[in-house]
């Protein structure tokens, strides 16, 4: 056994063994220089490669090494240098989990995961190799060193067990309510995995709206870091493009079931709308907090109120609360409807869905305009002509154009008030 204070000694010396001992033990405490640093920009990086550097010149300088004082004090570099590597390592896998969870598709973020498991083999072979070495050494500082190594492989494969392939289902009404339709959609279409928060304000209803439409099996016990939602609208366009007939007809017989619209419903929207027979268009008011710049304009809603009516079509204004000098006469307010019993119950989701189907099916529901609200994509997704106003091309959404039948982009640009006017022409035809 070589003493442990000779080894020490030895790595803040230079050795008498030729050139590749003395460059090893150099190039290691550089490296060992930068520990304090790894913070800073760039400094990461540059460890890296030094530790590299040191394994290839200390494993090198080993071939060459006949005295055992040179050989322990080898060892000892390249146990040291393997311990850095693997805590490097897991620090690295965590990182890069980190970021493969928010990645903007599931191709992506299955792309970082691949990665991160590539960082967690080396992480288990740097402390496989430095168990080894420190065996050879036998000083309590070299299996302390190969310890901190095992510990660091050890947690860097937990990055990798513990994944969260969940996505989380909002059900509490401070999140978008239509993120929903994404996930559940998304869901049905590739078999994703799904967890919802216990305790939140509609967990009830939102496991009775997922268990209706065919999804208990894919529902997970709850857990921090689950997957990105920016992954749905990309799987979602998949499918529509893949077959947009069959896609939309897996969401109608999963969203809507097979049991009509029930009395109480059918009654309120005859209540409402009823007396106002010809084509309708809903004009989506959104009115939030958060991406405050995305809220409806007044102004603009004015505007879409009267190109609707002068299509010859019906306005029906429906979302967030709306001036009621905004609502024209012979226009329909639904507006915060979505507040009263009827859709507030154990069946909200699917009520609403209804609510939708009904006033198409019955009361002549031709197509639906709005800012990019997330509450529009339900009854898109179901097959309503959509036109979502945006003051620029939308990343997530756009691939829905093309993808989803009748669901279209309107840039803010000079003409887009004639694009709107065109297509209110066309639904009102049934173009």
């Amino acid at each position: 056994m070589v003493e442990e204070d000779s080894v020490t000694r030895l790595l803040h010396t230079e050795a008498d063994g030729g050139e590749l001992t003395p460059r090893a033990v150099s190039l290691w405490a550089e490296a060992a220089a930068l520990q304090g640093r790894l913070h800073l920009p760039g400094v990461r990086d540059d460890y890296r490669l030094r530790l590299e550097q040191v394994v290839l010149s200390a494993t090198r300088a080993l071939g060459n090494a006949v005295e055992s004082q040179e050989v322990a004090l080898l060892h000892g570099v390249l146990v040291h240098a393997f311990a850095a590597r693997a805590e490097d390592a897991r620090y690295g896998a965590g990182q890069l989990a980190r970021g493969s969870q928010r990645a903007p598709t599931l191709e992506d973020c299955e792309d970082g995961w691949q990665r991160v498991e590539e960082i967690v083999c080396t992480a288990e072979e740097a402390a496989a190799a430095a168990a080894g070495y420190a065996r050879r050494l036998d000083t309590a500082r070299a299996r302390a060193l190969a310890r901190r190594a095992e510990v660091a492989a050890i947690a860097a494969r937990k990055i990798v067990l513990e994944r969260n392939r969940a996505y989380t289902f909002h059900a509490d009404p401070g999140f978008s309510f239509g993120e929903g339709w994404y996930l559940a959609a998304a869901a049905l279409f590739a078999g994703l995995s799904i967890q919802i928060r216990p305790g939140a304000a509609q967990e009830l209803p939102a496991r009775r709206f997922l268990g209706d439409a065919g999804l208990d099996g894919s529902l997970r016990p709850y857990r921090s870091r689950p997957a990105s939602p920016k992954h749905l609208t990309h799987i979602i366009a998949a499918a529509f493009r893949a077959d947009a007939l069959k896609a939309q007809r897996t969401l109608r017989a999963a969203f809507l079931g097979n049991e009509p619209p029930s009395a109480p419903l059918k009654s309120w929207v005859a209540g409402k709308v009823g007396g106002k027979p010809g084509a309708k268009v809903l004009l989506w008011v959104r009115r939030g907090d958060h991406d405050a710049q995305r809220n409806t304009g007044f102004a603009e809603l004015r505007q879409l109120s009267e190109l609707v009516l002068h299509a010859g079509l019906t306005p029906i204004f429906f979302g967030d609360n709306v001036p009621l000098e905004l609502v024209p006469p012979g226009a329909v307010n639904l507006t915060l409807c979505w507040k009263e019993p009827l859709f507030q119950g154990p069946e909200m989701r699917r009520a609403q869905l209804h609510l939708f189907e009904e006033l198409r099916c019955r009361h002549g529901l031709v197509g639906q305009i709005g800012v990019t609200t997330a509450g529009m994509d339900g009854p898109a997704l179901m097959g309503l002509p959509t036109l979502y106003l945006t003051q620029e091309r939308n990343l997530r959404l756009g691939k829905w154009v093309g993808a989803v039948p009748g669901y279209q982009e309107v840039v803010r640009e000079p003409d887009y008030l004639d694009i709107i006017r065109t297509t209110l022409h066309q639904w009102l035809l049934g173009e």
